[in-house]
């Protein structure tokens, strides 16, 4: 695996006072996924790695909704000074990755209500979809449509409660201007983003035009370094450790602090091998329609000025909680080295 000095070139350290305000360090809890440890275990964890927030992106790591269990895990977060952040998967009923069995989307978000509330989480964190939804018989602006109708359909609970939800650009979903029209149309008011910095490559976007479109609607954000090279069929996409990438993702965590004050920049280090995107076939397009050319252009900049990367090493199922935490540990020190905390 390729390993870059954690002062790679565009992550010199943040200057005394650049930032608005002191970055609060968060993890999200899909970085280790594999460890299956308790949310105590994860809790303790995340506090040793100096995380002020923690994200429990999805219903599993919380190991229960029961509000007494929710209640003990709150106290054992304050206990060690940590913020923690709810979070559920897909409230797009068209979407490939809703899942029904869990009710309507509407009661799935309902349902997260009281837990944030009980886990005293400002924001609920969701997602429309995966890439998979920008074809099919549904578009995205149909997707988008429908989100939109859950969230207006919850609205006045999520407001009487004083949460707010945050909308990921997840997986390949959501390119930043089709985010930030959803989060319009279901209300500013208590709806926002949480930015995420690797999926944007998935949607052939660069994750700078992403921060620079969403930062006015942060509520928090998933960080992760990407690496992007042209191929001869179009461009290829790897996510990386922290420094390991070369799309200026110390820059990018810069400017998140300045744009961001105050949201929680929370890592989620995914170290997978390249998606391959073949722009150059047209039927491509077909699901990048909307896509305008000067977008696309910032896209391939960054594709233009990499180099070709090779898989990683396949890794054991059984050395995959290992191979996370290293990856996790590795990006919690770049960071901390890149913006001084």
């Amino acid at each position: 695996m390729q390993r870059r000095s954690f002062l790679a070139a565009g992550a010199a350290p943040l200057a005394v006072g650049a930032a608005a305000a002191p970055v609060r360090l968060g993890i999200d809890l899909f970085s280790i996924r594999s460890s299956g440890w308790s949310p105590f275990e994860y809790l303790d964890y995340c506090s040793k790695m100096g995380a002020k927030v923690v994200h429990f992106s999805e219903i599993r790591f919380l190991g229960g909704l029961e509000p007494e269990h929710l209640k003990k895990v709150r106290a054992h977060a304050e206990r060690l000074g940590i913020e923690v952040e709810a979070g559920m998967r897909s409230i797009c009923p068209s979407s490939k990755a809703f899942d029904r069995e869990q009710g309507t989307a509407e009661e799935q978000l309902a349902r997260m209500i009281p837990v944030a509330r009980a886990l005293g989480s400002p924001i609920i964190r969701a997602f429309l979809g995966t890439a998979a939804d920008r074809t099919g018989p549904v578009p995205m602006e149909g997707h988008i449509e429908n989100t939109v109708k859950v969230l207006r359909a919850v609205r006045p609970r999520i407001v009487d409660a004083g949460l707010k939800v945050a909308i990921e650009n997840h997986a390949g979903d959501m390119q930043a201007r089709e985010l930030k029209s959803l989060i319009e149309a279901a209300g500013k008011d208590f709806t926002g983003a949480c930015i995420d910095s690797g999926n944007p490559l998935w949607a052939i976007e660069d994750p700078h035009l992403t921060l620079e479109t969403l930062a006015p609607y942060a509520l928090t954000s998933h960080v992760r370094d990407s690496a992007v090279w042209r191929t001869p069929e179009g461009a290829a996409v790897q996510w990386v450790r922290n420094g390991d990438g070369n799309v200026g993702i110390g820059r990018w965590m810069r400017r998140f602090a300045e744009l961001c004050p105050g949201r929680a920049l929370s890592l989620e280090i995914l170290v997978v091998n390249a998606r391959r995107y073949n722009f150059l076939e047209p039927t491509f397009w077909d699901a990048f329609r909307s896509t305008p050319a000067w977008e696309f252009s910032r896209f391939l900049a960054l594709a233009e000025k990499g180099q070709p990367r090779p898989d990683f090493p396949k890794v054991a199922k059984e050395d995959a909680p290992r191979r996370e935490r290293e990856d996790l540990e590795a990006s919690v020190r770049f960071t901390r080295e890149t913006l001084g905390i």
